[in-house]
């Protein structure tokens, strides 16, 4: 199944990022690696972003926000997960 993670980022989270993107970026690589994550990035303008993942258990996904280094660190304000039914593209 596909569900799509929503953080809401802090006002400052442009710059707030950069002590932290590395270790961000190598968790997100990390659920890559095992087949969880697909693809992510940030709304415009940057309030909010999206991450796109492929897992059978939302559990995962839970574990993914509670470990990410940018939730950690109190760059993202809030979240929530969206089950997404996908329609049409990647394996349709």
């Amino acid at each position: 199944m596909y569900y799509l993670l929503i953080y809401e980022l802090v006002d400052n989270y442009l710059t707030a990022r950069e002590a932290f993107r590395a270790q961000h970026f190598a968790h997100v690589k990390a659920a890559q690696a095992r087949g969880e994550f697909i693809l992510g990035g940030a709304f415009n303008p940057v309030t909010e972003a999206g991450l796109l993942f492929k897992v059978e258990d939302l559990s995962i996904i839970e574990n993914f926000v509670k470990t990410d280094p940018y939730v950690i660190n109190g760059l993202v304000k809030a979240w929530h997960i969206k089950k997404w039914t996908i329609v049409i593209g990647l394996d349709n």
